[in-house]
């Protein structure tokens, strides 16, 4: 009679640890999907295909500074002047 409440004990204490256990599934690969599952995700991405179908090319420059800025590219600077090896700049 004690043995059949020690192990009633120890399954009574053991089953509320069991239930907070997370649901992970450790072999990601094997997972499979049921047919309705595959349609929707099929519907999913073809719909998503036709959508990027409708997004207009961007041909013109999205630039909104492009009027301010001027066309002629800026001269760079005098030439820096030639360091000897000592590191002071001749002149």
């Amino acid at each position: 009679m004690r043995m059949l409440s020690a192990a009633a004990v120890v399954v009574l204490l053991t089953v509320p640890a069991y239930a907070q256990t997370p649901n992970i599934n450790l072999m990601p690969e094997f997972q499979s999907k049921s047919p309705e599952e595959k349609e929707a995700d099929a519907i999913k991405e073809k719909a998503y295909k036709e959508s990027l179908r409708k997004i207009p090319d961007a041909k013109a420059s999205s630039d909104p500074w492009g009027a301010v800025r001027s066309t002629d590219t800026p001269k760079a600077a005098a030439a820096p002047a030639k360091k000897s090896k000592t590191g002071s700049s001749s002149q």
